[in-house]
């Protein structure tokens, strides 16, 4: 199929992916003026927020939350005319450790942590103070997360609290994670606080997913044409440009382009319009895949919303209670559990059919919980995503790809660029429309140009 004849001032900007982060570059990008079209391959926009149906009800595939303290997201839902649809809930949070669930909502909580001698466990409670008050980044760069968490606090607050977890999240990874990556993550939690120490989290009525349908909405009536069920299969290059952007069903000529997906699905876009060196660079980022089992359960499994688990031997990282956050009767008085595992995609899990799954969880559930059985799970749904987490290892900022690619008007910003925070919907509305707004001032609004003034080329 050929291309139409491209023109620079008419043509759109063509955003690749229609996650937050390319809605939120889509949003930026209209209101300079900008013709914008968001191709996404799915059907419904969101990326990893995105939901699917629980009866009459949306719930996300993967489970979401934001903080108290994750402002991005919440100026562009108050700009968008949406803040009535955000809550904000005290959760509950806890630990499974040798065969005990013990609770870790507050500071009294963090006190009767049995697990830990009492000197270390006021070392685990100043761990998140004492990464508070770091503000180079730059100074723990160097180190893991192993051995920084080991100067802060001590070895036996690692081995019994974040050596579980880093294995338990990274799996072979777990020793080569950046000190950065948790360090942000403890900064961030501990940030989102009541008075009382209670960690307070937010969400969105509907879920995730609505508010990506809600931005969806918002850019279709400020004229961005959002087509989903359009996979990128190529580009179209002249003299170090993109001129086309081309999906099974059309060939949509670009005036520039914002790549928005994972390093490496961006790399076989661009394999043979730039270098090798380019290329292998940003392959270079190593990710692991994440499996999500969703249990729609006729009762609940405990009081506790966050369940980390520091026990080797359970298969998954968390226990999420989904509604002992967002009530039962948001689901038609479902109870919403999510067990999620991170792991390469070659993993035996990973590969597993979704009823294989189901079998594999419920002997685990039912060591965690005695009185839980297989009856009480109404209906199960299983959740893949290839490029999940990216691993960001010390020294991580060198690696990372700059916005700006050896194509003259393509531009990416991708999860694995979200640093020194991790990927998150606040952080990927954040850049999605910082990179617009930089590919805004360098290409004025069609309107305002002269030539589209006169009508000429």
């Amino acid at each position: 199929m050929n291309a139409p004849a491209s023109n620079l001032h008419t043509d759109p900007v063509v955003i690749v992916g229609g996650g937050f982060t390319g809605l939120s570059a889509a949003y930026e990008l209209a209101a300079a003026g900008q013709k914008v079209v968001v191709l996404e391959k799915e059907s419904m926009v969101g990326g990893l927020a995105s939901g699917f149906m629980v009866g009459e009800f949306t719930l996300e595939k993967f489970y979401h939350h934001w903080f108290t303290n994750d402002v991005h997201v919440m100026d562009l839902i108050k700009e968008i005319g949406r803040s009535d649809e955000v809550v904000f809930r005290p959760t509950r949070t806890g630990m499974y450790y040798a065969n005990t669930i013990f609770r870790l909502s507050t500071p009294l909580d963090l006190l009767k942590f049995k697990a830990l001698s009492f000197p270390n466990r006021i070392r685990l409670g100043l761990l998140a103070l004492k990464a508070r008050r770091i503000k180079d980044w730059k100074s723990i760069e160097h180190m893991t997360a192993r051995d920084w968490l080991i100067k802060l606090a001590g070895p036996e607050v690692f081995r019994v609290v974040w050596e579980p977890l880093l294995v338990g999240k990274f799996g072979p990874f777990a020793d080569k994670v950046g000190a950065v990556w948790f360090w942000k993550k403890l900064a961030l939690r501990g940030g989102s606080r009541a008075s009382d120490g209670r960690e307070v989290l937010a969400y969105y009525k509907g879920g995730f997913s609505e508010l990506a349908e809600a931005l969806k909405r918002k850019l279709e009536e400020m004229g961005v044409e959002v087509r989903a069920n359009s996979p990128v299969i190529g580009l179209d290059v002249e003299n170090g440009r993109v001129t086309a952007v081309r999906t099974p069903d059309a060939t949509i000529p670009a005036r520039a382009v914002i790549l928005t997906q994972a390093l490496p699905l961006i790399a076989d876009l661009l394999e043979r319009h730039t270098s090798p060196d380019y290329v292998a660079g940003l392959r270079r980022i190593e990710y692991l895949a994440n499996i999500c089992l969703v249990l729609e359960l006729d009762r609940s499994l405990s009081e506790t919303y966050w369940l980390n688990v520091n026990d080797p031997t359970f298969p998954f990282v968390g226990v999420i209670e989904h509604t002992n956050f967002e009530p039962p009767e948001s689901y038609g008085g479902r109870h919403i559990v999510f067990l999620s595992k991170y792991l390469p995609e070659s993993d035996v899990l990973y590969q597993m059919a979704d009823d294989e799954v189901l079998d594999f969880a419920v002997p685990h559930l039912k060591r965690m919980f005695p009185e839980f059985k297989r009856e009480w799970v109404t209906n199960h749904h299983v959740w893949r995503a290839r490029f999940s987490q990216q691993i960001a290892e010390p020294h991580y900022s060198r690696l990372i790809p700059a916005e700006q690619t050896p194509l003259e008007n393509v531009l990416i910003t991708s999860m694995a660029q979200i640093y020194p925070e991790d990927r998150g919907t606040n952080y990927a509305i954040r850049e999605g429309r910082r990179v617009a707004r930089e590919l805004a001032a360098r290409s004025p609004s069609p309107e305002l140009t002269p030539e589209a003034s006169s009508g000429g080329r």
